[in-house]
C-alpha cells in the first residue's frame, strides 16, 4: 500500500460576502477566549442549527467518497454545500488553513489539506468539516469507505466509532473531563491500537476552539467539572499501530509514524442533566 504523499493544492475557493465570517480569518491566530464553557440557551439554540448543518454537509461529503474522487472535490462538494446553506467554513483562513474542510487519507490523522491527491479502492477518507452560522461553529468528523476495505481496516474504522459512542455515555455533569479519555483509552487498548494523545477535543461555541480541552487518553490532570450547558468536541483517534506521529511541512497534516492507518470520528456535545446531546446529528 503506497504511502499518502501531498498533491497540487487548488486556488482558495470564495464565499460570497453576504456570509458572515469568523473575526479569525487571515489573521495569524484568533483573538483568546475569554467567555464561559457553560453557554445560555439562546447560544445552545444557535449551535443546535450550525451542528445539523455541519452534520449535513459531512454525510453529503461522506456519500462523495469512493474511488477516483479527488480530495480536491470533497473540498469543493462541503465548502459549495455551507456556502449555500449560508454558513461559512470554519477551517478556511483558519491559522492559514487553505480548504474548507480538512480529508485525511488512511494514515494521515488528522489535519490533511484537500489537494489533487486520487482516493484509491479500499482507502479510508476522514472529512471534518465545521460550519460557523450565526456566530457559532459546529464541529464533526466521521471516517468514509471508498470501495471495500480490508477486515482489519474495517474493525479498525468500526471501533472508531464505538470509542466516541462510549466517550459520549460517560459525560455526567459532576464527573471530571479526563473520565471520556479514561474510558476510550481502556477501549482501544483492547485492540492494541494507539490513542493520538496531542490532537484533542475542544470546547466550542463563539470561539472554534476555546480553552476547555478534551484528551482521548486517561490524564488526571484534565480535572475540569463537566457542567450542565458546557459545549465541547469530542474526538478520539485510533491508530492500528503507534500513537506517535509527524507533521509534512505544510505544518497540518499529520501522519502516523510507521504509516499505519487512523480513523476519527467527531460530534459536538451538550451536557444535559442527564448525560450529553449530539449536537451534529443530521
Amino acid at each position: 500500500m503506497a504511502a499518502v504523499t501531498p498533491g497540487v493544492i487548488s486556488p482558495r475557493r470564495p464565499v460570497p460576502a453576504s456570509i458572515p465570517r469568523p473575526e479569525y480569518v487571515d489573521r495569524p491566530s484568533p483573538s483568546p477566549f475569554t467567555g464561559e464553557e457553560v453557554k445560555d440557551a439562546e447560544t445552545i439554540e444557535k449551535m443546535r442549527v450550525a451542528g445539523k448543518l455541519a452534520a449535513q454537509a459531512r454525510e453529503l461529503v461522506g456519500a462523495a467518497v469512493a474511488p477516483g474522487v479527488t480530495t480536491d472535490e470533497l473540498d469543493r462538494i462541503g465548502h459549495e454545500f455551507l456556502c449555500d446553506h449560508g454558513a461559512y467554513p470554519s477551517t478556511l483562513g483558519y491559522r492559514g488553513f487553505p480548504k474548507s474542510l480538512c480529508s485525511s487519507v488512511n494514515e494521515v490523522i488528522c489535519h490533511g489539506i484537500p489537494d489533487s491527491t486520487v482516493v484509491q479502492d479500499g482507502d479510508i477518507v476522514n472529512i471534518d468539516i465545521t460550519a460557523f452560522l450565526d456566530g457559532v461553529h459546529g464541529d464533526t468528523n466521521a471516517t468514509f469507505f471508498a470501495g471495500e476495505p480490508d477486515e482489519e481496516t474495517r474493525l479498525l474504522v468500526e471501533r472508531t466509532k464505538t470509542a466516541l459512542d462510549r466517550g459520549i455515555k460517560a459525560v455526567k455533569p459532576g464527573r471530571r473531563i479526563n473520565i471520556i479519555g479514561r474510558v476510550i483509552e481502556a477501549y482501544a487498548n483492547r485492540f492494541g491500537y494507539g490513542v493520538v494523545r496531542e490532537f484533542t477535543g475542544h470546547g466550542i461555541g463563539t470561539h472554534f476552539h476555546s480553552g476547555l480541552v478534551v484528551p482521548h487518553y486517561d490524564d488526571p490532570n484534565y480535572d475540569d467539572e463537566i457542567r450542565v450547558g458546557m459545549t465541547f468536541t469530542i474526538e478520539p483517534m485510533l491508530n492500528l499501530g503507534t500513537h506517535e506521529w509527524d507533521m509534512w511541512d505544510d505544518d497540518w497534516t499529520v501522519v502516523t509514524k510507521d504509516l499505519r492507518r487512523s480513523a476519527q470520528f467527531e460530534h459536538t456535545l451538550l451536557v444535559t442533566a442527564d448525560g450529553a446531546e449530539v449536537l451534529t446529528n443530521p
